[in-house]
């Protein structure tokens, strides 16, 4: 169903509530209350029902008219299209209330009316028929108006999605369940009191069977009515719990796209609010936390959304693997700059899935190169086994992209690994020997037939078996380095 297509359902529902209260107060008055019926009423019976038919009508009509003034505003809205202003949106919330306060008016102008024409022959009467109108108009009055609100949910929920929410716009639980307590059970409670109290207090005495009979009719109406009203209450508390019950069932079982119907302008609401606006937030740490793991690394960024992050570092044992691609500055100057990004996001792709799979973190992409980093941030004591299995891997892997040549060197030590740089703008790194080690080798590498080049602190550290896949070579003084450095390479590469 269109929430346009609810305002006809909305404005037939209301009438034909109204028109039953008002047989329904008709018929028990006339027929209801246990006293004898005289000739004088019998004789006005006929002139009493048309002018009872006739304000029905007259009420009718004057409900749809101030409806319809009430309303248009909301309608103008609906046909319009787009978020609601502020009165638009306070009208089609406040819709069914407005009408329930233009019914009970209406009904208060018919118990005046209604009154004079049934106790003008008995006014021993007056106060049972005054109290009887009473509880009719404000028992119609509460059901109209959780009806009305029960239909227009959807109208409701528009408003509130498109516009700005409010935690004033509705009677809060408490002030509902009050209001059903009241209406439901207070009212028919009092009018049993009443014709009890009018039985031992005035000359009006009701036989024993007349009494019963209205003791009846009106426990019969009071269950009615309080079941009725009852279940509209409930459902006004219950529904939106459900609802959210299956979106955290749904956010439970991974779901991240998550929202709420938000249809009440009560505490409810700011409940419904609340979810949508955490689920919001989440949203936003998720892609935030997202993107912080794919700029620093998924480790750094678990270690830094666990433990904080500070400026300083600590003394680490690492393995160190560093690749960069040889010629790639002439390849940038001869080649179209789209073929050149595309072989830098393949050789880096391939970069990031070696060292991945064997539990590394690439620390930083530098132009051309990669440095991967295994001991840091997470300890492990098969750092050197990963680093070298990588750096075989990884040969074989970028062997397979045309036109690509590089080196890759491997070192290990103690180095400082942490947040270096200043409080505003930093990164975690590993900065010692092992890293100047191991971008050397590269530099050596570039021109070894393996391509791939480690050095025996690396090896040393290495389990048995990755020591066996690798063949120790001569004894070498690298670029800016004191101590001499003894190589070891691949058994096996591409050639």
């Amino acid at each position: 169903m269109t929430i346009r297509s609810r305002w006809p359902l909305y404005m037939l529902s209301m009438l034909a509530a109204n028109f039953m209260g008002a047989v329904m107060v008709f018929a028990f008055i006339r027929y209801g209350l246990p006293i004898p019926e005289s000739e004088s009423i019998v004789a006005d019976q006929p002139r009493n029902v048309v002018v009872f038919g006739v304000y029905l009508a007259v009420a009718a009509a004057v409900s749809l008219a101030v409806a319809a003034m009430m309303l248009r505003s909301v309608i103008r809205w609906q046909l319009r299209g787009g978020p609601p202003t502020r009165s638009e949106q306070m009208s089609a919330l406040h819709a069914p209330l407005r009408q329930a306060i233009v019914h009970l008016v209406l009904w208060i102008l018919g118990g005046v009316l209604f009154v004079f024409l049934t106790v003008g022959e008995m006014p021993s009467l007056a106060v049972a028929v005054i109290i009887t109108v009473c509880m009719a108009a404000t028992t119609t009055f509460g059901f109209t108006y959780m009806l009305g609100e029960r239909i227009l949910r959807p109208v409701a929920a528009r408003a509130l999605s498109e516009g700005e929410f409010d935690r004033t716009m509705a009677p809060g639980v408490g002030t509902r369940l009050a209001m059903t307590w009241g209406l439901g059970t207070l009212m028919p409670v009092i009018g049993i009191i009443l014709l009890c109290v009018t039985q031992l207090s005035t000359d009006l005495v009701f036989s024993p069977n007349a009494l019963a009979w209205a003791i009846i009719l009106i426990s019969i109406i009071t269950i009615g009515q309080a079941f009725v009203l009852s279940m509209l209450t409930s459902s006004q508390i219950s529904d939106p719990i459900k609802q959210l019950r299956r979106a955290i069932e749904r956010v439970q079982r991974g779901a991240t796209d998550v929202r709420v119907e938000v249809f009440d302008g009560s505490e409810i609401g700011r409940l419904q609010v609340g979810f949508n606006r955490m689920m919001r937030e989440s949203d936003e740490r998720r892609l935030l936390r997202q993107l912080f793991g794919q700029h620093v690394g998924e480790d750094v960024a678990r270690r830094a959304l666990k433990f904080g992050t500070e400026l300083g570092g600590e003394t680490r044992f690492v393995a160190v693997l560093f690749v960069d691609m040889v010629g790639s500055t002439g390849a940038a100057a001869e080649r179209p700059p789209g073929e050149v990004v595309t072989l830098l996001n393949e050789f880096f792709r391939v970069v990031v899935d070696v060292v991945d799979r064997h539990n590394g973190f690439v620390n930083k992409f530098m132009g051309d190169a990669a440095l991967a980093i295994f001991g840091a941030p997470l300890d492990r004591p098969d750092a050197p086994t990963a680093a070298l299995s990588a750096a075989r891997e990884l040969r074989f892997a970028l062997n397979e992209i045309t036109g690509l040549d590089i080196g890759i060197g491997v070192s290990a030590g103690l180095a400082v690994a942490g947040n270096i740089g200043a409080a505003e703008r930093f990164e975690y790194t590993v900065i010692g020997d092992p890293v100047n080690e191991a971008s050397r080798l590269t530099e050596l590498a570039k021109i070894h037939p393996s391509r791939t080049l480690a050095s025996t602190s690396a090896l040393y550290f290495a389990d048995e078996s990755e020591q066996d896949r690798w063949e120790l070579g001569d004894m070498v003084k690298l670029r800016g380095r004191r101590r001499n450095t003894h190589l070891a390479w691949p058994v096996e590469y591409p050639e």
